[in-house]
């Protein structure tokens, strides 16, 4: 998760796109496949949050719309997905899930993350895919309030 908030950390830094990441990993082997960082401003797409571009590189890597058909993979996102990203991850083949900072941290600093679920995680768990909430919150809520005192984007 380290590596992950570090990616959301410079792409603010950087001024290259949002405050958020992730990276989706082989989970037998600790292999990193793909990384993505929020670049929705700067590619006048609002489907460019970090677990999507992860997501997509990843499956064009492997050639496959269904990363559960090729192995065990996470993705470690700097942030709790929002509505869009929860979507997607029950059709990605992804098998767990671990994020760092919360949707109420997103949502403190003014982003919108849509509206989910309240049993989201369970909803998750209940199509196989695990979850581990709020690995170094901390570091990752540091990185909003960064890209919020630098007058980042809010969209």
């Amino acid at each position: 998760m380290d590596f992950v908030i570090q990616l959301s950390k410079q792409n603010v830094v950087k001024q290259t796109g949002g405050p958020f990441s992730a990276a989706i990993f082989d989970m037998d082997n600790q292999q990193l496949l793909s990384v993505g960082v929020n670049i929705v401003v700067p590619s006048h797409n609002c489907t460019n949050h970090a677990e999507m571009v992860a997501i997509t590189l990843a499956q064009q890597s492997l050639e496959t719309f269904n990363l559960g058909q090729q192995g065990n993979f996470e993705l470690l996102s700097s942030c709790e997905p929002c509505a869009m990203c929860f979507g997607a991850l029950p059709w990605s083949g992804i098998k767990h899930l671990a994020y760092a900072a919360t949707s109420a941290d997103a949502q403190n600093i003014g982003f919108d993350e849509g509206v989910k679920h309240p049993h989201w995680i369970q909803e998750l768990k209940q199509r196989g895919l695990s979850v581990t909430p709020q690995v170094h919150r901390k570091q990752a809520a540091s990185v909003l309030e960064q890209y919020q005192q630098q007058a980042g984007n809010i969209y």
